[in-house]
């Protein structure tokens, strides 16, 4: 039934990824998906921003976010299921649609949290994922 489920989390936060992790594992075991595994280091938008940081910090945060990200998987993902670890530079939610394009998965996975107050004025992740993904998003709260 999916063939290609994308799990989005932040390694860094045990929230975006502890409940939705062990779902996203059980459906790749029960449907023999590809499980594409993926972590978004933002940008900084304006380049006046960007001038404060060291000429590399980019290259060092996307590195640093890939080993990160490997060793997640290694610690929380069977080495019978196909991983694919992918780290996204930019907006969260468009680096998400955008990835999922791309590897046309046909099951978007992510977490979410109890919204507050910025949420409802700016608009989670998982909202805007879940409104523009061409494919079926699932949310798993935590």
């Amino acid at each position: 039934m999916f063939k290609d489920i994308l799990l989005a989390v932040d390694v860094e936060d045990v929230q975006s990824w502890q409940k939705p992790i062990k779902v996203a594992t059980e459906y790749a075991k029960a449907f023999n998906s590809n499980l594409h595994i993926m972590t978004v280091v933002p940008d900084f938008g304006m380049s006046i921003v960007s001038s404060y940081f060291p000429k590399d910090h980019e290259k060092k945060m996307v590195e640093k976010a890939n080993e990160m990200l490997h060793t997640f998987v290694k610690e929380h993902v069977s080495e019978d299921i196909h991983v694919q670890h992918i780290i996204g530079l930019g907006s969260i939610y468009e680096e998400i649609l955008r990835v999922s394009r791309e590897i046309k998965s046909d099951l978007i996975i992510m977490g979410t949290h109890r919204p507050k107050l910025q949420d409802y004025l700016l608009g989670p992740n998982a909202a805007r994922v879940t409104r523009h993904a061409t494919c079926s998003v699932m949310v798993v709260r935590e």
